[in-house]
């Protein structure tokens, strides 16, 4: 199946549904920093594009898609950002379910923060949805799951065109792990040290992670142990010289990109891109869900096709 990715980032999506076994064959951002180094990791081409402003989606049709992934940006209701609808950059979730109506791929896939639902574009952008004909399946997953050793709550929606509700929702819960993973589940030993410091918000919550937990969600900021730190009641070890923040690349670890993946810009782009970036082993999971779910659709669609081939046969 061809897919089309939007809003795609440095490629957590485009690589977790790659590796799933699906082909994509073109993204589309508009950050040139991301876009270097999406070019640098893939072998199919990404275009800058302001979606935003795209009235023609004829070019993205022209791909031929059977899916469309994609994560609308989200700051104006991510818990990170301001919770602001009107600063304009939730109206890419109903730019992206246009996109959608127009180009009518037989299924996408959006994720978001798990806020998302609660917004007036989302909303939006659901009715959009219904009115172009996709059964619709919604869900909340949290990545330390589904094969991610980090704590991060992400909502994903998933339509079939003359689809049915819901009905690709056991196929994502069938393979969920009972147990969250740990940094140590994923990086055994190799980052050399047992405790790491995560800067908080603010200094009502903990700061220094074991990796024997999951990590906490990585974000766009990454700052070293500073000297007012107070310290808190729940944090993994008390404070001392060895404690230290992740560098870039191992945050991108954290984010379950492979140690292959090339990351070689600034520190401070590269933060903010991995921060952003969807985790590849949470959309290998999404994308492994939604292939089983369409191969035991085509299967069962097959049977239904003897069946019938066999009661004419006995009829005639």
């Amino acid at each position: 199946m061809k897919i089309v990715d939007l809003f795609s980032g440095c490629g957590g999506m485009s690589l977790g549904f790659q590796n799933a076994g699906f082909e994509v064959v073109a993204a589309y951002d508009n950050w040139d920093k991301a876009i270097d180094i999406y070019q640098k990791n893939f072998d199919h081409p990404i275009f800058k594009c302001d979606l935003a402003n795209l009235d023609d989606f004829s070019e993205i049709q022209d791909h031929k898609p059977d899916m469309i992934i994609g994560g609308p940006p989200c700051q104006d209701f991510s818990s990170a950002g301001k919770r602001d609808e009107s600063l304009g950059r939730s109206d890419l979730t109903i730019k992206y379910a246009n996109i959608i109506k127009e180009v009518k791929p037989n299924y996408f896939v959006m994720e978001n923060v798990d806020r998302v639902e609660k917004s007036n574009a989302y909303n939006l952008s659901l009715q959009i949805f219904k009115d172009a004909g996709y059964g619709l399946t919604s869900t909340i997953l949290d990545a330390s799951f589904c094969g991610v050793p980090q704590k991060r709550k992400r909502f994903f929606l998933i339509g079939e065109l003359g689809g049915v509700d819901n009905v690709i929702e056991p196929y994502l819960t069938a393979r969920m792990s009972t147990k969250r993973m740990t940094v140590r589940d994923y990086l055994g030993d190799s980052l050399g040290i047992e405790h790491y410091y995560r800067h908080p918000r603010n200094y009502n919550r903990r700061g220094i992670f074991s990796i024997d937990e999951p990590a906490p969600t990585v974000r766009g900021v990454n700052r070293p142990l500073p000297e007012g730190y107070p310290g808190h009641s729940a944090d993994s070890a008390p404070i001392s010289k060895n404690i230290r923040p992740l560098t870039t690349i191992e945050r991108s670890y954290i984010q379950t990109f492979p140690k292959g993946f090339i990351f070689d810009l600034p520190k401070t782009h590269l933060e903010q891109m991995i921060g952003n970036a969807v985790p590849v082993k949470l959309a290998e999971y999404v994308a492994t869900s939604v292939k089983n779910y369409i191969e035991n659709k085509e299967i069962e669609h097959g049977h239904a096709q003897i069946d019938l081939f066999n009661f004419e046969l006995v009829k005639a």
